[in-house]
């Protein structure tokens, strides 16, 4: 069957999230029916979609406002707390090997319409590569000045009670912390080392036009990026770590930032 233009694999994503619509919808549906092998690749993307968004319900359950962003008006269980479903969230995305390339660079390119928080793991990750190596200046305040660092930056965000994570429990200590621009906004990044002299960033972002709640993924060249989206401000955990090491600073962040 002739085809207008080829069915890029951006076009198969935007497919199974069920961003297309119309002529566009009608076009990659043809291609599937053509085309078993991708057809069978969207099908998979759509049932770890379901998977995700099942995880996701009992967190919104527990913040009522994200409810209809997340479930799209669905039952959810209830937890004890928000945030011991964002941890099995957090952990389904893990245990579901596939996701790095589901979840990691293309998620800057499958949506139609895309938000400055789409692009939070790259600023993420290069704040992390060209930061995390600097040996003299690897930030603007040090941790000594940490009360001043967590007022500066959060009058900067507009965030009245930023806290600085204590990630000590799990083997780092703060380096400190520095402004940057995270497309073209505000951004605040904290900076931690373990003892072997290990870093691991942690990256908080605004952007007033984003409203959904996230949990996602990202890889590239052994760089690994956990980060979510809540409301109007994104979080991102980034380090030259193993992806089940990374969870646990992510979670850590995540029950100690203001939600």
């Amino acid at each position: 069957m002739s085809e207008s233009r080829p069915v890029t694999e951006t076009d198969l994503h935007a497919f199974a999230d069920g961003f297309l619509e119309g002529a566009e919808h009608e076009r990659v549906e043809a291609h599937l029916a053509d085309n078993p092998e991708a057809a069978r690749l969207v099908a998979d993307w759509q049932a770890q979609n379901d998977g995700l968004r099942d995880a996701f319900t009992a967190y919104a359950t527990a913040r009522p406002s994200d409810l209809q962003l997340i479930t799209g008006h669905r039952a959810a269980k209830r937890v004890a707390t928000p945030h011991l479903a964002m941890a099995a969230a957090a952990m389904l995305v893990f245990m579901l090997g596939g996701l790095a390339g589901h979840f990691g660079p293309m998620l800057l390119e499958r949506a139609p319409t895309m938000t400055a928080m789409d692009a939070l793991p790259h600023e993420a990750r290069n704040a992390y590569l060209i930061y995390a190596s600097e040996v003299r200046h690897p930030v603007e305040v040090f941790a000594d000045q940490e009360a001043h660092l967590a007022r500066w930056l959060g009058k900067r965000l507009a965030i009245d009670d930023l806290k600085v994570p204590d990630l000590t429990t799990l083997g780092f200590k703060l380096v400190g912390g520095r402004l940057l621009p995270v497309t073209d906004k505000p951004g605040a990044l904290f900076m931690y080392e373990d003892e072997t002299g290990r870093r691991v960033t942690v990256l908080v972002a605004r952007n007033e036009e984003n409203r959904t709640t996230s949990f996602r993924f990202a890889s590239t060249s052994g760089v690994e990026t956990f980060y979510w989206i809540d409301g109007d401000l994104g979080y991102a955990v980034t380090g030259d770590i193993s992806r089940e090491r990374l969870q646990q600073i992510a979670e850590e962040c995540y029950r100690q930032f203001p939600t």
